[in-house]
């Protein structure tokens, strides 16, 4: 029984450490991720608009009512978490802001989407302004997945979806 105890107040210890050092973290963050297409930047923006279906991590999608004019939609991953979007800036094809419209979150903010013309294709960047609002959460984004996970996984799938090597 001792051991239980000694094994239970190392757990508490670590998450107690965990949380200490995510309080000192900045709740905000903004990091910037760029990539090459082939595509023309109305192809690109058509995928990025249109359905997610082309990322493996989105099981469902769903359009919602639009919101002050804006168009909004829910994603559910593979885990069954939901996160509803909402799409507050639309210039096609060149730039898409979009912020998580779900203020019950652990998370939120904004990504902006800006394409621009390349000698062969185009270039997307996305710069995320996100705020991660748990401690905890906060320790394992910056320490555990990185900023840019999110990003990263997003520019990958798309390559992924127009057969890119990238």
């Amino acid at each position: 029984m001792k051991w239980v105890w000694i094994t239970l107040g190392a757990i508490a210890g670590v998450l107690g450490i965990v949380a200490g050092i995510g309080a000192l973290l900045p709740e905000n963050h903004t990091v910037t991720r760029s990539s090459r297409f082939e595509q023309r930047p109305q192809v690109l923006w058509d995928a990025i608009t249109g359905p997610p279906t082309w990322r493996p991590e989105v099981k469902s999608f769903e359009n919602l009512p639009p919101r002050g004019g804006h168009r909004t939609w829910k994603e559910i991953d593979t885990h069954g978490n939901a996160v509803t979007y909402e799409a507050t800036q639309e210039t096609a094809p060149v730039r898409l802001v979009t912020r998580i419209a779900d203020p019950e979150l652990p998370y939120g903010g904004i990504w902006v989407h800006e394409i621009t013309i390349d000698h062969e294709g185009c270039v997307l960047q996305i710069t995320e302004d996100g705020q991660v609002y748990n401690p905890i959460f906060r320790f394992m984004s910056r320490f555990v997945f990185g900023y840019t996970a999110t990003i990263d996984a997003f520019l990958k799938d798309l390559h992924v979806k127009f057969g890119d090597k990238s």
